[in-house]
């Protein structure tokens, strides 16, 4: 049989006719693909600014359907889904970029670093702590060992807490590249790590192991030396040693560099003092209890704090006799319910008249602030009654009684 010339000459064109009909159509079809991709994408985007969040991800989802490499809207998506609470879902999606193979790095990076935060809004600590130790070494370093550092102190892991804030202070977080300029420079970590240190000395104090939270506190003192909680803590660990004497020198010495902090353990000053005064003989004994209140007083002149009113009281050597002219002109001067309390200590069949109105007047300036009207919608707060709220605009939500009157079982009280 002969093959005829004659029809391969008719069936190339015809071929040729056939090719280019069928690229035109895939053409097209693409085209179509790609218009339907961002006309969903848009249609999400406008969704998600008018607040419509349930129909911006099906949009979203719809988008991802017709064009599954677009890793933008996958991130979209899987933001959506965490801000929704719906964490499985993010999940599900920063997981499945990760596990495209076709992925660039910086995306790939991006995609661990959206999955940590899944994890994180999750409460999922361990499995978050995984993600972000994956960071290492990328352009998100620094981030992921904030992160990190705020797990660890959430957590109580206070020894890889100080760690990884070692390595933020030293730059030494970051790897090469991006991310070592990242890590670099992220800041003085050293009050942080004495905290940390306190931590562990408090933990060790508490089961009674006494040298380790003094190796502890001495290694807070060596970070930050002029941290008040690492002079505190070290006083009440003279105090469990039986130190009196030691505790008193170190709270003398926070006194005059931490004023403020000083009023946390002024009470504690005062038995230091009282207990020191028991191992002296009886000049020295009367010396450092004079010593101790002239600290008190100065301190006083510089914060009038009723702690320090009340560490006073303490060092007297009868704390039931009459009320000093000292806390009676602190009541008049500041008063509070804390320095009413201090008073009321005292036997009232020993109180001047002076005494009795320097109480009125404290309890009539503590009980003002809270003789208002609260909202029970919005927790609006007035001294006259509303029957309709300014702040929400809702009727008849002022209970007719005072806040204080309310108690417990009023709006808006803990």
């Amino acid at each position: 049989m002969e093959f005829d010339l004659q029809w391969l000459l008719l069936g190339l064109p015809l071929a040729f006719a056939l090719g280019w009909v069928a690229s035109r159509l895939d053409l097209r079809q693409l085209k179509q693909e790609r218009s339907d991709s961002p006309r969903a994408y848009f249609k999400g985007l406008n969704l998600l600014l008018n607040e419509r969040q349930d129909q911006a991800i099906d949009a979203f989802i719809e988008a991802v359907q017709n064009d599954p490499d677009t890793t933008e809207l996958h991130f979209a998506l899987g933001s959506l889904f965490r801000r929704r609470g719906e964490f499985e879902r993010a999940v599900r999606v920063h997981e499945h970029l990760l596990g495209r193979a076709d992925l660039k790095p910086a995306e790939r990076d991006r995609a661990q670093l959206a999955l940590a935060q899944d994890f994180m809004k999750a409460g999922l600590f361990d499995r978050a702590e995984s993600a972000w130790l994956r960071l290492k070494g990328t352009a998100h370093d620094a981030d992921a060992q904030l992160a990190l550092l705020s797990l660890y102190e959430r957590s109580h892991e206070w020894v890889q807490a100080a760690a990884v804030a070692r390595q933020l202070e030293q730059g030494n977080g970051a790897g090469a590249g991006a991310g070592a300029s990242a890590g670099a420079g992220a800041g003085d970590f050293s009050a942080r790590i004495a905290h940390y240190e306190c931590e562990l000395a408090e933990s060790a104090q508490r089961r009674g192991d006494l040298p380790a939270a003094e190796a502890a506190l001495q290694r807070a003192a060596t970070t930050a030396p002029r941290l008040a909680r690492a002079q505190i803590q070290r006083g009440r660990l003279a105090m469990a040693q039986g130190q009196p004497q030691s505790a008193w020198a170190i709270w003398e010495q926070l006194r005059l560099q931490h004023p403020q902090a000083f009023v946390l353990v002024a009470e504690e000053y005062a038995v230091a003092a009282i207990a020191a005064a028991k191992c002296d003989d009886a000049a020295v004994a009367a010396a450092r209890r004079d010593d101790a209140a002239a600290g008190l007083t100065q301190s006083l002149q510089q914060l009038p704090a009723v702690e320090l009113l009340r560490a006073l009281h303490r060092l007297r050597d009868d704390p039931a006799s009459d009320p000093s002219p000292r806390l009676l002109q602190h009541l008049q001067n500041h008063p509070s319910l804390s320095a009413a309390q201090l008073l009321l200590e005292v036997p009232a069949t020993q109180w001047t008249p002076q005494a009795w109105q320097a109480l009125r007047e404290a309890v009539a300036h503590s009980a003002a602030p809270l003789q208002r009207y609260v909202c029970s919608s919005c927790g609006f707060t007035a001294r006259q009654y509303f029957w309709h709220c300014p702040g929400c605009l809702s009727w008849d939500s002022f209970p007719t009684q005072h806040a204080d009157a309310l108690g417990a079982s009023g709006p808006f009280r803990q």
